[in-house]
């Protein structure tokens, strides 16, 4: 069995710790073994990163973002082989997987304008021949501790745009599907990135714990759950570090009878199922307002024409679950909403592949007449599963998903233009979509969570990825001439 190298100093290196099998989800198949890197790797990391830091500042910005435009060139190059890699360690259809790199792309093209991003701002002046200037400036080490569902995209959230504003980077992917980022390394080095600009370590928590706490990270972005995020948040701050941490969500789609009814169902669809339900940014939860109500026949017959299946079927409509765990903790759910007094009206507990009977499989799974006390709408299941519930009013809808202790995505379908408007407007959620059902921002905007689904106050990519990626340094400047007049000590003479 293949044991997964480190990747450190600008080579894949053999760790001396013991490993854990990497499984296909949809066969179990080992694919390779993880290591968990020793606490001496983890320091050896993060002091190479220090050292690769230092050249690296200060070169030049366009000679960066000439490194950033090769290693863009080479993503989209490898595309292909990407995707092919990362859907056999998620269980992701093809589709699903070449969308995720694609977004990752679009970051590393973002960060080929770290020129214009990074300027500063003057004031000419401020006093009499006084001028005011900042000047943006690099943290120095950053780390990036990225989650299972996106192990290209998210990593390409972080560490791109880093590196862009003269920092480098200590990546820790999950330990369920670690090929990924390896990979993106190897295309990363080919690019031309100095040695050690950019470190894998591979682990779990106690890898996490060390880059917290490790004095040598000045700043960590976090992509995960809501109480791992608050576990990170915590813990950074009380190292005095610099923190985002992107958490849960109950995303909800809001759906008024005077909308398309099949563009809004057939999104409502996509939304819940894509990537098997494993998004933060997925469906889980319909709002029908008035007569849409009365559409629930027609949602259950879009959902139960989905089936899942391997990465290759060109046919499935998503993949596995990650693992066992991950799909017994939503057959749980499913069981749950049963209990709780949730009519299922689509059951895909039982769901089955024709030749692949070891797989994490989830079939498309419906709810109706589902109330905020239960548990399927108060928590994240991350599975193929909608939960309804209908409304007589678009405030009432407001008013239930502001109630939420969530906030990160929510979309509104109608062909109103003053309900849209009003929506946007009074909904107390951080990125919102208008007869668009994930309303993911392309890379010049940030990601931008709300409430229990973010932590921190710099949100990933855009202009507020930078600001969290760099310093901001004030200068105040005054030259005298030969001839001109002398300084005061009194500091507001100096300043008229």
């Amino acid at each position: 069995m293949e044991k997964l190298k480190l990747f450190i100093d600008g080579e894949f290196v053999d760790s001396q710790a013991d490993g854990i099998p990497v499984t296909d989800p949809a066969t179990q198949e080992v694919l390779c073994e993880v290591p968990f890197a020793t606490g001496d790797e983890m320091d050896r990391a993060v002091r190479g990163a220090q050292a690769a830091f230092e050249g690296w500042r200060e070169t030049p910005v366009p000679e960066r973002a000439r490194v950033l435009f090769a290693y863009q060139g080479l993503l989209k190059r490898h595309q292909e082989d990407i995707a092919r890699g990362l859907s056999r360690e998620t269980g992701k259809i093809f589709e699903d997987a070449m969308g995720e790199v694609w977004r990752g792309i679009e970051v590393v093209e973002h960060a080929c304008s770290v020129a214009s991003l990074g300027m500063g701002e003057t004031v000419e002046n401020v006093a009499r021949g006084i001028d005011t200037y900042s000047l943006v400036q690099p943290l120095g080490v950053c780390g990036g501790i990225t989650p299972f569902n996106f192990p290209a995209m998210v990593p390409l959230w972080m560490y791109p745009i880093a590196v862009a504003c003269g920092n480098a980077f200590i990546l820790k992917p999950s330990e369920q599907d670690p090929m990924t980022p390896n990979r993106l390394m190897e295309l990363l080095s080919e690019a031309g990135a100095p040695d050690g600009l950019v470190q894998v370590v591979h682990g779990g928590k106690d890898q996490v714990d060390a880059m917290l706490e490790h004095p040598g990270i000045r700043a960590v972005s976090f992509v995960g759950s809501v109480a791992v995020a608050r576990y990170v948040y915590h813990k950074a701050a009380a190292n005095d570090k610099r923190v985002q941490a992107l958490a849960g969500a109950k995303n909800h789609l809001v759906i008024l009878p005077d909308a398309d009814k099949d563009q809004a169902i057939a999104s409502l669809v996509g939304a819940v199922c894509g990537a098997a339900g494993q998004r933060c940014m997925a469906i889980s939860a319909a709002v029908l307002v008035g007569e849409a109500a009365e559409w629930l026949p027609d949602i259950k017959a879009a959902m139960a024409a989905v089936r899942p299946g391997p990465w290759n079927d060109g046919e499935a409509g998503y993949g596995a679950q990650i693992s066992r765990a991950s799909r017994d903790r939503i057959l749980s759910y499913i069981e749950k909403g049963k209990a709780e007094g949730a009519r299922c009206v689509l059951d895909g507990s039982d769901c089955a592949v024709a030749g692949y009977p070891d797989g994490n499989w989830v079939g498309p799974t419906l709810f109706a007449d589902v109330t905020p006390a239960m548990s399927i709408y108060t928590d994240e299941i991350f599975g193929p599963v909608l939960v309804t519930t209908p409304v007589e009013t678009l405030g009432d809808a407001i008013d239930l998903i502001n109630a939420n202790p969530f906030g990160n995505g929510v979309s509104i379908f109608t062909s109103s233009g003053g309900a849209a408007r009003r929506f946007q407007h009074e909904v107390q959620v951080g990125q919102v979509g208008i007869n668009i059902p994930i309303p993911v921002p392309l890379p010049f905007f940030s990601f931008t969570g709300w409430k229990n689904s973010f932590f921190g106050d710099l949100h990933a990519y855009g202009k507020q990825a930078v600001r969290f990626y760099t310093e901001t340094k004030t200068v105040t400047a005054r030259w005298f001439d030969e001839e001109g007049e002398r300084a005061s000590a009194n500091m507001t003479i100096n300043l008229r």
